[in-house]
Order: C-alpha cells, then structure tokens, then sequence
C-alpha cells in the first residue's frame, strides 16, 4: 500500500515532503530495504524514498491535516457537530479513518462497522453515511 500511495520515483521538491520510512529495529530496516529494491526492479526507476530511523514524531502542519475530508465540505459540516474543537477533530480516530476512506482505501462494510461503534445521534450516523456512501468503491 505505501509503494502505491505516492510517488516514490518522483525526486522530492524539498525535504518536508520527502518520501520517508522510519523503521524501529532492525528487521523492520531490513524489510523496508527489501520492498523498495523490489519496487526499483519492478519499475525500472529509480525509488527516493529514504530509510532512516525513527527519532521523533512531528504533527504535520494544520493545512495538511485531515486533507481529504476537508475536500467535501457537507462531511466537515458533520464533523464540525461531532468535533467542534478543531484539537479533537484533529485527534479523532474516526477522522482519520473517514480522511482514508474518502482518499480511496477502504470500503462501504468496513466504513459503516466503523461509524457504528461510534456514539452518535441516528441523524448524524445516517447523514455521515449518506455523504460517504458517494465515495464507495
């Protein structure tokens, strides 16, 4: 999924957007060498993607967060209602899984089994769905 996600042949513009693994030890070092030799072979290019160890998480930049969904505003209107401090939509769960659903991973099923463990008003589950279901697979 990562290799098919982005562009990795494509030399980064700067290095904030720089296609990046972080590995933990050393096996997980070994595999992600492994996949992007493949990848290389399978392409016939070159691959940027760097392999470095893992220091430090950084939040990536509020314009850059939630991209996906921030695309559609009837879903923000939603989510405005289920989250309305920008920190805990941020952080939600559910925000992040809807942001990957809507960028093409996942589907329908999956998506709905998600919003019903969910706590929210028959309305809003109902309207979620509807807005989501236009982006099925």
């Amino acid at each position: 999924m990562f290799w098919n996600s982005h562009s990795p042949t494509a030399r980064p513009w700067s290095r904030q957007y720089a296609s990046l693994i972080f590995y933990h030890d050393e096996e997980q070092k070994r595999l992600a060498e492994e996949t992007r030799q493949r990848e290389e072979a399978d392409r016939g290019d070159r691959i940027y993607t760097e392999i470095v160890p893992f220091s430090e998480f950084y939040l990536a930049e509020a314009y850059h967060q939630k991209y996906r969904m921030r695309q559609v505003p009837d879903l923000m209107e939603v989510f405005r209602t289920l989250y309305p401090d920008w920190e805990d939509f941020l952080d939600s769960t559910l925000a992040a899984r809807l942001n990957g659903y809507v960028g093409g991973y996942g589907n329908l099923e999956a998506l709905e089994a998600i919003v019903d463990e969910q706590e929210m008003v028959t309305e809003t589950r109902q309207k979620l769905l509807d807005i989501l279901s236009r982006f099925s697979r």
